[in-house]
């Protein structure tokens, strides 16, 4: 059986986000100015729009884990938006070759009202994972998070641990060629926490790619081949683990 590629191309892509009721606004304005790490620029009918992403042009490759580190604003989430097809480019192409899974927000579409088996198969259908795979790993799911009785209880009844351990169970029944997150997701206490990152790890071993947003060396030295080095929206730096992490985390 073939093995299927993935490859991720970006060409001259920029991302313009609109800002709207800001013209007049000075003390707004200089907050912007030093809270993003965009540029701040007028379109031509005098409109402001952050440039969250410059021109950017990379091509990533199959069994490529790629670290995107930056400064808050620098524009990591941005790119990871870019490439889940939740912003499109202003200008510039974009081509994705494979299924983009993607981890950024794991409670999305989690309903307070439901109960956690309603939720299971709530967030499943928004991952698009076949309502009869969730039937035949229904029982496996249900162990993992450790609910107990309250899987058929309301999630506004959960604390705030229950809800990500449920969260995370079904957003990591996902089977991506292309593996987004913004950040390593760390829930429950420790016990919890040593599944989950099993869990966590044989999903990266199942995807073609990688891409993750961190703050975190030992997190890139130890998940990346590649690191991406971003600041004002464009590439500062594009290299090995080894050469990126001493430049921009210091020796």
């Amino acid at each position: 059986m073939a093995i299927k590629m993935s490859s991720i191309e970006l060409k001259n892509v920029t991302i313009d986000i609109p800002i709207y009721n800001s013209q007049g606004r000075s003390l707004k304005k200089t907050i912007m100015e030093v809270a993003t790490g965009g540029r701040i620029g007028l379109t031509e009918k005098g409109n402001t729009i952050i440039r969250s992403l410059d021109d950017i042009s990379l091509s990533i490759s199959n069994r490529e884990r790629v670290g995107l580190v930056g400064h808050n604003g620098a524009g990591k989430s941005t790119l990871l938006r870019v490439l889940s097809g939740v912003y499109s480019p202003s200008s510039g192409s974009l081509r994705v070759d494979g299924k983009v899974g993607s981890l950024i927000d794991i409670s999305l579409g989690i309903d307070g009202e439901a109960t956690g088996i309603e939720n299971i198969y709530l967030r499943s259908a928004l991952l698009g994972i076949p309502r009869d795979v969730v039937d035949r790993e229904m029982e496996n799911l249900i162990a993992f998070t450790e609910l107990g009785d309250f899987i058929n209880m309301p999630v506004r009844t959960y604390s705030s641990g229950m809800h990500l351990r449920l969260a995370f169970t079904v957003s990591t029944m996902i089977t991506p060629d292309v593996l987004l997150m913004d950040e390593w997701l760390s829930v429950g206490d420790q016990s919890f926490q040593q599944k989950a990152e099993t869990r966590l790890n044989q999903l990266i071993a199942r995807s073609n790619i990688l891409v993750i947003a961190t703050h975190s060396r030992q997190l890139i030295e130890k998940c990346c081949n590649r690191v991406i080095w971003l600041e004002h929206g464009n590439i500062k730096m594009d290299g090995s683990p080894s050469d990126i992490c001493p430049k921009y985390f210091g020796s």
